[in-house]
């Protein structure tokens, strides 16, 4: 059957799929990534933190459902160990993290996980999901296991022996909490994520529309004062509030909150699918664009103001992500957004 390519694929190249990007991220990238999911979650948790790495006592990932200041020896946590191999997981990759979680609750390191996951991008093979779903076995296998894989693995300051007190503790451990997650369930959930269309790609979802509030309620707002400021330096009688605007200002005026709204729509859906800073630097690439023609000597504020928003329209956004969305109202807004935080005026306040 002949492969269809589409024109977006001889642009950007053929996109990857996220199974197989996730397959490419390093171990440490792999534990944030899994933290990232947790955060889309955080509404269930008091707390996310991430471990990995040495002397993590077998905690990667960790999200507590209690606060565990309150009580150190009986607070309520998830445990989630990341694995990022090349192949699905084998019993033979992870006696001694068993060990691990097992040995440090013994010691009273911490509390008994509720659940304790492995994560991993190729998932769990078949032999040890086996033994995840039959506890007892399970318990039966670590112990034959430990001299193996865990009496010199746990730690590096000691040789962790099954003392009789420890296979005391292990017979009554709840095998139960241990699970395995579906990379394929993570990796959908953390779409709710700012980072993934990052870490993913994608096109970004249609922004959601602001109705334009009434003009009273923006009357107090920077860039709605430098506007009534414009029109009065261009006007020949005075106007010193938003009723006295005169009605050849009308267009221009309700056009320049329309584009202040549209620019906080595109604000709104790069916080909410990327990252805020994103929309910052775009609003710093404008204000590079523009602030020559600011700087630049006129007649009056309103034409300024113009000059101002004809030369933010014909920058060319190129490196900034938000470049296929980026329309020309918004830039126009961006220009009003910038007055709004005082980086640009039309008028000076004592003129």
């Amino acid at each position: 059957m002949e492969q269809y390519i589409t024109a977006q694929d001889i642009i950007f190249g053929k996109s990857i799929l996220p199974s197989k990007i996730i397959e490419l991220m390093s171990p440490d990238d792999w534990e944030e990534f899994i933290k990232e999911w947790l955060e889309t979650k955080e509404e269930d948790f008091f707390k996310i933190e991430k471990y990995g790495g040495a002397g993590d006592m077998g905690r990667d990932v960790v999200a507590y459902i209690t606060n565990p200041k309150e009580n150190s020896e009986s607070y309520e946590w998830e445990c989630y160990q990341c694995k990022h191999y090349d192949n699905a997981l084998m019993p033979s990759n992870v006696w001694s993290e068993f060990g691990k979680i097992i040995y440090y609750t013994y010691k009273g390191k911490f509390p008994i996980p509720k659940v304790y996951y492995f994560v991993a991008p190729h998932g769990v093979g078949t032999s040890l999901s086996t033994l995840l779903d039959n506890p007892d076995e399970l318990r039966k296998q670590l112990k034959e296991n430990w001299e193996q894989y865990c009496k010199k693995r746990i730690t590096n300051e000691a040789e962790i022996d099954l003392s009789p007190e420890l296979v005391s503790y292990i017979d009554n451990f709840d095998f139960k909490i241990f699970d395995k997650l579906n990379s394929s369930i993570i990796i959908n959930e953390h779409k709710k994520h700012s980072n993934h269309l990052i870490r993913f790609g994608g096109r970004l979802p249609s922004r959601e529309n602001i109705e334009l509030p009434n003009i009273k309620d923006d009357e107090h707002l920077q860039y709605v004062k430098q506007l009534v400021k414009a029109y009065d330096s261009a006007h020949n009688e005075a106007i010193s509030d938003i009723t006295q605007i005169p009605k050849s200002y009308n267009r221009h005026f309700t056009d320049a909150r329309k584009s202040f709204y549209k620019a906080e729509e595109l604000r709104v859906l790069t916080r909410d699918n990327l990252s805020e800073e994103i929309f910052m630097n775009l609003k710093d690439e404008i204000y590079d664009g523009v602030i020559n023609t600011v700087e630049e000597t006129y007649d009056d504020g309103f034409k300024k103001v113009k000059a101002v928003e004809d030369k933010a329209v014909s920058i060319k956004v190129e490196s900034n992500p938000l470049r296929e969305t980026c329309q020309t109202i918004d830039k126009k807004g961006l220009c009003h957004h910038l007055v709004n935080d005082k980086k640009i005026t039309w008028v000076e306040e004592n003129e």
